[in-house]
């Protein structure tokens, strides 16, 4: 029987849909704190000019982004950067709480997972699968069994106010369609 894993590698330089999601599909994104986690790393690693936000989601158990990685961080990915700071984070958070032990594993080379090892990697390299990934993405808070938000505009964890009105609340977006059309 063969194990079936996602591409999770993504070159410097190309613009990926990109997911992330946590060990076991835990609900560990749940709370405010959390999330914030996610976002405040986000903008870090834009402000020091790794990486290109595009367009994101934070939901309960996942992330999505549609981003570039500009270049390494030092030795790491800015995907390794962002797996492994925000497993950190989270973890010690985990840990005051006491519901570390939730996330030990049997491992030769670490106590916990956070993430899951199989991040997916869709590279974009057009308008059009630009367009159908930021609509899933934003859709993603009030679809199927989730209903977190009663429209896309209202969940408070992603970019599609941005792409409705502009306005970038937090600190990192860049419009996806300029690259493709121009500013």
């Amino acid at each position: 029987m063969s194990t079936y894993l996602r591409k999770s590698h993504a070159s410097i330089g190309k613009i990926y849909f990109w997911t992330a999601t946590i060990h076991q599909w835990r609900h560990l994104l749940s709370g405010q704190s959390n999330k914030q986690v996610i976002i405040d790393y986000l903008k870090d690693l834009s402000d020091a000019g790794l990486i290109t936000i595009f367009a994101f989601v934070v939901m309960p158990n996942h992330v999505h982004l549609i981003w570039r990685q500009n270049k390494m961080n030092g030795k790491e990915s800015p995907f390794g950067s962002f797996l492994k700071y925000t497993a950190h984070k989270l973890l010690r958070g985990l840990k005051l709480s006491g519901d570390a032990a939730k996330y030990k594993v049997e491992a030769s080379n670490k106590l916990h997972e956070i993430w899951k090892r199989d991040s997916l990697a869709i590279e974009i390299y057009s308008r059009e699968v630009a367009r159908q990934k930021i609509d899933y993405l934003h859709a993603n808070p009030v679809s199927g069994r989730w209903k977190l938000a009663i429209d896309d505009l209202q969940y408070p964890y992603s970019s599609a106010r941005f792409y409705d009105n502009g306005t970038d609340e937090f600190g990192f977006l860049t419009n996806l369609f300029f690259i493709f059309d121009g500013e």
